[in-house]
């Protein structure tokens, strides 16, 4: 069963705030910015630079959306 969210800070355009996912999310963030050869701060900021209303949600579209690109059919 999945664990519950998690609280992180990170820096996104030099500034600190808390992003809260659940951990699944958070490694699949992770292993995206690993393959990506970046930082996971830098992938953050990249996908918070499309200005979304919800940064958390934002990034799980963007896992979603990462792995379905990439899934074989």
């Amino acid at each position: 069963m999945p664990g519950g969210n998690q609280k992180h800070s990170v820096t996104v355009r030099g500034h600190r705030t808390s992003i809260t996912l659940e951990p699944e999310f958070w490694q699949s963030l992770k292993d995206i910015a690993e393959a990506s050869a970046t930082s996971l701060n830098t992938l953050i900021a990249e996908i918070d630079a499309g200005n979304p209303e919800n940064l958390s949600s934002a990034l799980r579209v963007f896992v979603l959306n990462y792995y379905k690109q990439r899934r074989i059919p």
